[in-house]
């Protein structure tokens, strides 16, 4: 497209311009759906609706997996297709590995699972680390690093920066998981806003799209997801609530049953395939090794597994077939979707487990669900399907998408709590699935000590939540515990993944000392209370532990507290020496007095009705003076000291050596891009300049000895690229580029003139012709000829018609020298002095118009003496049309007069303006 066919989209560029600027401080918003084996980002951002981030491939899902090889870093499929080759250097399903012990069953599992990769405890938490050579890895880094490149991805989408995320999560996460997921989230340089279960944002996504269906009634669902890893089903409700904060009416979920089966998922029906190959192989008897014993032919195996595995799910059988499995020999079997199901015999009898057992923790009858929704990949599988459909006698809604759904539905909640969006409110309660109880020991008359249990969050409690427990014996300093309360429900292998079941111990001081200092005879204790929160993200918190206590104040006090507080008042106003006639220091007010009143206004709810009652009481006894005693509530801080007891997250020396080696890994690997963006735009802009020297439009641009200096430095360049350019740097081949270019440059600017040259001369062609016709029109509205309408004068007219001749006569005699030039030669007429001349016939035709616009009639006189007094009609039209204009930044578009002639249409942009600015009539050469 030329350069002045865009002219008539300016409008349409500035609006975007304003548009952009407006939403400059807006930052795009991302989800991220961190599952076993795939990862999927969703996005919203200003001008983007809640859309699925594509990675640089152009798919919405990339593998989980990231390796290193040399110092180089590769991400999903490339990370995938490295491991192949070097198996101990890619790493892949991390996500259950977070806030594990080395000890803890789920690591073994994963260990027998990849037994190629070298894993050790870290020496501080006994944390996973990956050891690979001198090089190691904790899982946390790993995660962040992947986390990183989400963020790339959703970046490169949206075009903004993005800060914010939800992260998808699975919902039997504890609190070491859920901890360490958030600090694996600040290595990424993330602030994330919610740790949100991977069913509540598959229920939300579900909700969102059948709001309207929604009403005071619960419906019930069933989510019942099978992926990678695991199996959960999940019990929710849907209903229109009253919201406490706005009083609205909004649709809203409630998780009412979950269960799950870690180990019951895609992963290790893989796994199982994987070794049935392996066996096939081995009874080839093609080689003596056992191919189980090759780590990279095992990963050969593993990838072919998954591949058979969907292929399955449509189809009766298919063939596995790899080539150079091991030692050269390709291997080639046909596998049966029988023969698979056989392998998973087991694990297809488990499927209805989880639907019976959520089913029985949310206290449903199978009859009262409306529907089962499958989700994730793996529900594809017709045995699954069909073994579910035996079971529960329904038909299964697959109205969902099965991959996205959890990060649609998290990037939807990301939008409604990050600033700058709007959306439509959906509540949402999820529900805990490990009950937290808090346990102390309490000596009893005898001197036995026992343990005394509190549950805070009991099973199926909904969350976000907070709860205070009082201790109202303790005088002393004490400690208790925080534990995962009564896990019955659950096996006694999962609760052996939990880890600890004590997560922490809070340590109470000082409780004495406060005592001593704050009570007194109308001071009396309420009990230590302490104050716990489970927040949206699943995340248990000690907010604070306070003394509560209860002074009585009668009504003299009060009222002393008052006189002092007014004498002061009173002083300070009257320049008097308070100390001196008091006694009292200025600077020290009464602290009991601002305490009461200041907790008066935190009494709790039991205390409201006697408060108020005491108020009134106060008022009717300032006549009959027999009030009775106020009771005011006091608080005082009890320090606390929280010891973690379960796999805490990195912190402190570990966190900042992880935070500089990711650091270091992103120097590298932006050192890499950039090397690889240069050495691409060199041998591009080479191969590019040989072409088009090699047609006669550039060629004519040139002389023969600039041509044949260019074509010898593109040669000269395109060799050093692939011999000794492959050891050079980015810099280096920057550098190339720029010499390059300054050869060049100067023939592609030449041949960028001579084709811009006849658009901007027909543009110039088109602004005369339009002035000249608003010229002629000009004419007939000079004061001279036209004393009603005298809106110009003549000295106007004449400067505007000087100004189109100069301007004729220097475009003829500038188009005429340059056509004696060749195209080789130095431009004389460019395109810029075209425009400037533009500009300067533009400038005197807005100026005129702009007048036309601010001209108001004269009025009529109505007798003779006011036509006496009358200004002439120069006196009238000019100043009050410099005068309008001076006020134009404030009232531009009052009193606005169009002119009725047709010809003044002509002057194409000048009709589209609204104002002109003071500066262009003070630049008028007139004035």
């Amino acid at each position: 497209m030329k350069i002045f066919e865009r002219l008539k989209y300016l409008p349409i560029l500035l609006f975007l311009l304003i548009l952009h600027l407006r939403t400059a401080n807006m930052a795009a918003v991302m989800s991220v759906d961190l599952g076993s084996e795939w990862m999927k980002v969703g996005v919203v951002s200003p001008g983007v609706p809640m859309e699925i981030a594509l990675n640089k491939e152009s798919k919405r899902k990339s593998p989980m997996f990231i390796s290193f090889k040399d110092n180089v870093r590769l991400f999903g499929e490339d990370a995938q297709n490295l491991g192949l080759r070097y198996p101990t250097n890619s790493f892949g399903y991390l996500t259950d590995l977070i806030g594990k012990s080395i000890d803890n069953p789920v690591v073994e599992l994963y260990k027998s699972r990849f037994p190629w990769h070298n894993i050790v405890g870290d020496e501080k938490r006994n944390t996973v680390v990956f050891k690979n050579g001198n090089e190691t890895y904790s899982v946390e880094e790993l995660l962040a690093q992947i986390l990183e490149k989400a963020k790339e991805f959703a970046q490169d989408y949206t075009g903004q920066a993005v800060t914010e995320t939800v992260i998808v999560v699975p919902g039997y996460f504890g609190q070491a998981e859920r901890t360490g997921m958030m600090r694996v989230a600040q290595l990424a340089n993330l602030k994330v806003l919610q740790l949100i279960n991977d069913y509540s944002a598959v229920a939300l996504n579900y909700g969102i799209f059948r709001r309207k269906e929604i009403n005071e009634t619960a419906q019930y669902f069933v989510f019942y997801d099978m992926g990678a890893y695991k199996t959960v089903a999940t019990v929710v409700a849907y209903q229109t609530v009253k919201d406490k904060a706005t009083r609205e009416i909004l649709p809203s979920l409630q998780v009412l049953g979950v269960a799950y089966d870690r180990t019951l998922g895609g992963l290790e029906m893989q796994i199982r395939l994987r070794d049935f190959l392996a066996k096939k192989f081995n009874e080839m008897k093609k080689t003596q090794t056992n191919v189980t014993t090759n780590p990279r032919a095992m990963m050969k195996l593993f990838k072919e597994a998954g591949r058979v595995k969907n292929i399955l799910s449509a189809n009766t059988d298919t063939f596995a077939q790899i080539e150079g499995l091991l030692e050269e020999h390709d291997f080639k079997v046909k596998v049966t979707r029988e023969e698979f199901e056989q392998l998973c015999d087991d694990l297809l009898e488990r499927v209805p487990n989880v639907l019976t057992k959520a089913l029985e923790i949310s206290e449903l009858p199978i009859e009262t669900i409306n529907q089962v929704v499958l989700v994730g990949g793996n529900t594809r599988m017709p045995k699954v399907q069909e073994t579910l459909k035996s079971k529960i006698k329904l038909d299964l809604a697959k109205n969902i998408n099965a991959d996205e759904a959890a990060a649609m539905g998290a990037v939807y909640r990301g939008a409604d709590l990050a600033t700058g969006f709007k959306v439509k409110k959906f509540l949402t309660k999820d529900a805990v699935l490990y009950p937290i109880q808090i346990t102390f020991d309490r000596v009893g008359e005898s001197g036995t000590v026992r343990e005394v249990k509190r549950t805070l969050f009991g099973p199926m409690n909904a969350y976000p939540s907070k709860k205070v427990i009082t201790f109202n014996k303790n005088t002393e300093d004490f400690h208790f515990d925080v534990k995962y309360d009564e896990l019955n429900h659950l096996s006694e292998d999962e609760v052996k993944c939990l880890g600890s079941k004590v997560l922490s111990r809070v340590q109470l001081k000082k409780i004495s000392e406060i005592l001593q200092n704050n009570l007194a005879e109308n001071v009396a204790s309420k009990g230590i209370k302490a104050h716990f929160s489970l927040d949206d993200s699943g995340i248990f918190d000690l907010v604070n532990v306070e003394l509560l206590m209860e002074k009585t104040v009668s009504p003299d006090d009060d009222q002393n507290a008052f006189q002092k507080i007014s004498n002061t008042i009173s002083k300070l106003f009257s320049g008097k020496d308070e100390e001196s006639e008091s006694g009292a220091n200025p600077t020290e007010p009464e602290p009991q007095a601002e305490e009461s009143k200041e907790n008066n206004k935190t009494t709790n709810d039991t205390q409201d009705s006697s408060s108020n009652q005491t108020e009134n009481q106060q008022s009717a006894g300032e006549q009959n003076k027999t009030e009775p005693l106020k009771i005011v509530t006091l608080k005082e801080q009890v320090p606390s000291e929280v010891s973690v007891l379960y796999v805490g997250p990195l912190d402190g020396e570990q966190y900042a050596a992880s935070e500089k080696k990711i650091n270091d890994l992103n120097k590298i690997e932006q050192e890499k891009k950039r090397f690889e963006n240069a050495m691409n735009a060199l041998e591009s802009y080479v191969i590019d300049t040989q072409m088009k020297l090699d047609t006669e439009e550039y060629k004519s641009c040139a002389s023969e000895e600039e041509i044949k200096n260019i074509l010898d430095m593109c040669a000269k360049t395109s060799d050093w690229i692939y011999e000794d350019g492959m050891d050079a740097d980015a810099s280096m081949y920057e550098e190339k580029l720029e010499q390059l270019k300054s050869l060049a440059n100067e023939i592609y600017a030449k041949h960028w003139e001579h084709n811009e040259r006849p658009e901007a001369l027909n543009a110039l062609k088109s602004m005369i012709n339009g002035s000249e016709g608003f010229l002629a029109t000009a004419k007939n509205l000079t004061i001279d000829k036209n004393p009603d309408r005298g809106v110009f004068t003549q000295v106007e007219i004449n400067n505007l018609e000087k100004v189109i001749k100069e301007t004729i006569a220097w475009r003829d005699n500038e188009v005429k020298e340059q056509e004696k030039l060749a195209r080789s030669d130095p431009v004389r007429l460019t395109v810029k002095m075209l425009t400037e001349k533009m500009s300067l016939l533009d400038r005197e035709v807005k100026y005129l118009v702009n007048k036309i616009k601010l001209w108001k009639p004269k009025p009529a006189p109505k007798d003779k003496d006011e036509k006496n007094a009358t200004k002439t009609e120069e006196e009238e039209a000019k100043p009050e049309a410099e005068q309008q204009h001076s006020e134009n930044n404030t009232d531009n578009n009052k009193d606005e007069t169009k002119t009725t002639t047709d010809d003044t249409s002509k002057v194409g942009e000048s009709e589209q303006i609204n104002d002109q600015s003071k500066e262009d009539i003070e630049n008028h050469s007139e004035l």
